[in-house]
């Protein structure tokens, strides 16, 4: 007599496959709801604008303002900024004659520009504009559009780099307020800018490939105009007292 061959049980491979299709779905879940939001500039669920300030770095009272409209994706923003920013910032703002500003112009033809620019907006309110405007520049190859469809993952680490708060910081991004960003750009359009770098020094527009030495010989034709800041020495009493 032949003896039957014991059935294994197939109940454990079953809850083997059924508990990887729950952790599936699980991680699946968790990835789309941890991914990062698209941001977007929709000028329609910003119902008020503040003014248009940009971003300022050296002296406020500087007779002369250098101002840049400027995109964090655009190639030759990212040339400006790595070659001829420092040599404006040791030239010409260190010695006072100007000051600089910047202004977002973030352009529809970059893709990543929008997560850059909100990234300098949330460093700005811990007051580290600058430190990430540098950053996001000298790293624009690594997060831009043709080098990734998922910007923050460089940026959020150009923001550890500069120290910012992370629990600060990722709700800015999260919150995603671009009401400064819009009304930068705005106070762009106003003046006719219609690309980036677009660079004025005063209320003149000046090509952004002149020389520092060229930006310089304005700056100081400029500084020569400027009225002088009136005198806070008290004027002396000349009233006659009575005895």
């Amino acid at each position: 007599m032949v003896k039957a061959t014991p059935t294994k049980s197939r109940t454990p491979f079953y809850g083997i496959l059924a508990a990887i299709a729950v952790a599936g779905v699980a991680g699946i879940f968790y990835s789309m709801n941890s991914a990062p939001k698209p941001i977007v500039l929709d000028e329609k669920t910003i119902a008020t604008l503040p003014a248009a300030e940009g971003y300022l770095r050296g002296d406020p009272k500087a007779p002369v303002t250098i101002i840049e409209f400027g995109d964090f994706e655009c190639p030759s923003c990212g040339n400006f900024a790595t070659v001829s920013e420092p040599d404006i910032r040791a030239r010409i703002l260190a010695n006072g004659s100007a000051n600089f500003r910047f202004y977002d112009y973030p352009l529809p033809m970059h893709q990543n520009t929008l997560s850059a620019h909100l990234a300098a907006s949330c460093a700005n309110a811990q007051g580290k504009f600058w430190e990430m405007h540098d950053e996001l520049f000298a790293a624009q190859d690594q997060w831009n559009t043709q080098s990734t469809s998922n910007p923050r993952k460089i940026i959020d680490g150009l923001a550890k780099k500069i120290g910012l708060d992370q629990a600060v910081y990722n709700k800015c991004m999260s919150d995603q307020n671009m009401s400064s960003i819009l009304a930068n750009r705005k106070a762009g359009e106003a003046r006719g800018v219609s690309g980036t770098p677009t660079i004025f020094i005063g209320n003149t527009q000046i090509n952004s490939a002149s020389s520092v030495d060229r930006l310089k010989a304005i700056v100081d034709s400029l500084g020569k105009l400027a009225p002088t800041p009136a005198s806070t020495t008290p004027a002396a009493d000349t009233t006659k007292k009575k005895p």
